[in-house]
């Protein structure tokens, strides 16, 4: 066993793993050259991983395959820039490493005295992690494990969900003081839970699906009024087209000023990204405006190809239009100038969605749409009566009041 941690050392890639404070308890604890018992300490951090990820079963060795599957290292992240297309010394050097450690997972986790309830741990909440668990069942349970078709299934993995902060996320938000963060608990919408709105969704659809094959593609604003699907859509992309490597990563408005360096994370990647700035609008003279336009127009930096601007906004200018604008008396003495810059950040956006509020058939179409799906007992009639009524005591017609009434119903159920 001894020899097995020791070879530890030798890593070459995975040489972060030895940093993590996890893991660094965990050897102390095999090698007993501590003064002190260690292992309760152990157990207590172990549990709290298993806890937190909703880790099951082994769990030493669950964490431990769980860090290698995220591991953001010159390996997985030219697995995952260059789509698996790996150098043959790159890949002999991972090899390496993925020898060393099966030597050590085989060797000395099969040993742990002390550490019994780490076996079999079942955590409050389970987590369904399909790409680790489909990792372990060849680590520990082929009865043919190679270290070659272990590269090769790592590869694979992090060419389909990434590494480090962006493993196995597909919403990120930008924050200035701490960059790019996953959000853990992203709305799961999909395409079909968004009721009528087909031309729209048909387009995003196309534009989309020619951004990740790797065509022309164009920046998109969908314009329209509250409620509508402008924001659902655009999230509803991204559940869909996980799997094909499409991203999200939500930017306010405050932020905008960033976008350049947002931008300049992302070409090393090989993943696409859609910068998404929802709700977007400016009053006169605001300075994330010239942010904005000089990227979507191109300014000393272009913008990468793996990377597309979708926003929504409720106005169909973006900023906001004043009576002077309209001919009334004004200072400006090149008010038609501008007003076309004005309408110029809109026309940089090579589609253009509208979104309007539905009439009364089609709010109530998107009502029983949405009831059918959540199996909603009334009648064709009570349906639609109920509907009207809630629609006249909030705040008028759209698809967000709609799912609102159906909300309203599966709450009132007994």
């Amino acid at each position: 066993m001894m020899t097995a941690i020791t070879e530890l050392n030798q890593l070459i890639i995975y040489r972060n793993l030895l940093a993590n404070p996890v893991v660094k308890k965990l050897l102390l604890f095999l090698s007993g050259e501590s003064s002190e018992d260690v292992r309760p300490a152990v157990v207590y951090d172990f549990i709290r991983q298993a806890e937190q990820l909703g880790l099951a079963g082994d769990v030493v060795k669950s964490y431990l395959l769980y860090l290698i599957s995220v591991d953001e290292n010159i390996f997985s992240a030219m697995a995952e820039k260059t789509n698996g297309q790996m150098g043959d010394s790159l890949f002999a050097t991972a090899r390496q490493d993925i020898a060393i450690l099966k030597r050590f997972f085989d060797n000395a986790l099969n040993h742990l005295p002390g550490l019994d309830m780490l076996r079999q741990y079942q955590p409050t909440s389970p987590q369904n992690h399909k790409a680790l668990g489909e990792l372990a069942a060849y680590f520990f349970a082929s009865n043919a494990f190679s270290p070659d078709e272990a590269v090769r299934r790592l590869i694979a993995h992090y060419v389909q969900h990434g590494c480090g902060k962006a493993a196995n996320v597909a919403f990120f938000r930008w924050d200035s003081d701490a960059g790019l963060q996953g959000v853990q608990n992203p709305d799961p919408i999909r395409l079909a839970d968004i009721v009528g709105y087909e031309y729209q969704k048909s387009l995003l659809i196309g534009n989309t699906q020619a951004f990740l094959d790797g065509r022309p593609a164009n920046n998109v604003l969908l314009v329209g009024d509250r409620g509508t699907g402008k924001s659902s859509s655009v999230k509803a992309l991204v559940n869909e087209y996980y799997m094909n490597g499409l991203r999200l990563i939500e930017v306010p408005k405050y932020e905008l000023r960033h976008l350049n360096k947002i931008m300049d994370l992302l070409p090393g990647r090989g993943k696409k990204y859609i910068l998404f700035l929802d709700d977007l609008s400016f009053e006169e003279n605001e300075a994330e405006f010239k942010y904005l336009k000089s990227v979507i127009e191109g300014g000393v930096g272009t913008k990468p190809e793996n990377v597309l601007i979708y926003a929504t906004s409720n106005r169909r200018h973006i900023i906001r239009e004043n009576w002077s604008d309209s001919g009334e008396k004004s200072d400006d003495k090149h008010r038609g100038d501008t007003i076309q810059e004005k309408i110029s950040l809109a026309d940089r956006f090579g589609i253009t969605l509208i979104y309007t509020a539905p009439s009364q058939d089609e709010y109530l179409q998107i009502v029983a749409g949405i009831a059918q799906r959540n199996n909603i007992g009334l009648s064709p009639a009570e349906l639609r009566s109920e509907a009207i009524k809630w629609e006249m005591r909030h705040s008028g017609r759209s698809g967000r009041v709609a799912r609102q009434f159906v909300q309203h119903l599966l709450g009132c159920r007994q």
